[in-house]
């Protein structure tokens, strides 16, 4: 489904460029749950950004479903990201002037779709978030907003779900809701991608792969 080819990403000019990826190659099965573990400044982060399609690589190819996301102009590949991945963010980059409930719909811009409000509704019970649901993220524990922060990613069933350290700040019980959760969507049949330099998601992985110095080990 996902397909790495010689990935690499540079940051900065001589004498002070930096290599983050240094020519990863990658393949990832359909409803794969897959870790990405590896200490601070490994590239984790750079390489869900390029399979996200939010960070063009330096060079090599990124394919998901036979498609060169990056041969794709930057509407295009907009779109694409919009109908097939889902983001959960470690800092969460929710709206601070909507509550939980907007939040969570606004993903595709379709919040008056009767749809995608039944859905919504259904993801705020499963999240228990349902006391919460016309409050602003501010009004939030940080357990809360990266609930709202997955619903947001789950509410159009996208095939891939990319997770950047999930779990990082959360304390254990809402560590666990967040896991469960993205593995209950691996068990529907979703992708999921989670970097991490923890353990939280080693359990439900089908894979653990080892970054270090952008290369796999």
């Amino acid at each position: 489904m996902i397909q790495l080819n010689k990935i690499s990403k540079i940051f900065g000019q001589l004498p002070k460029r930096t290599m983050a990826l240094k020519y990863v190659d990658l393949n990832i099965n359909k409803a794969e749950f897959i870790v990405i573990r590896g200490p601070n400044g490994s590239g984790k982060t750079t390489l869900l950004m390029c399979i996200g399609g939010m960070l063009q690589p330096s060079s090599g190819t990124v394919r998901i479903n036979d498609q060169d996301i990056y041969l794709l102009n930057n509407k295009e590949r907009s779109r694409f990201r919009a109908s097939n991945i889902g983001f959960v963010f470690q800092m969460f980059y929710l709206i601070p002037y909507l509550n939980v409930l907007e939040n969570i719909m606004i993903s595709g811009g379709q919040t008056k779709n009767s749809k995608v409000n039944s859905k919504a509704y259904q993801l705020v019970e499963n999240l228990g978030l349902s006391e919460r649901i016309m409050n602003k993220p501010s009004e939030l524990s940080v357990g809360e907003r990266q609930r709202v922060a997955l619903g947001r990613a789950l509410i159009h069933q996208p095939q891939i779900i990319l997770a950047d350290e999930p779990t990082g700040n959360l304390d254990p019980q809402n560590a666990s809701m967040v896991m469960q959760t993205l593995n209950d969507y691996h068990h529907n049949g979703g992708t999921v991608i989670v970097v991490t330099h923890g353990e939280d998601a080693d359990p439900f992985s089908d894979r653990i792969i080892y970054l270090n110095n952008g290369e796999i080990k």
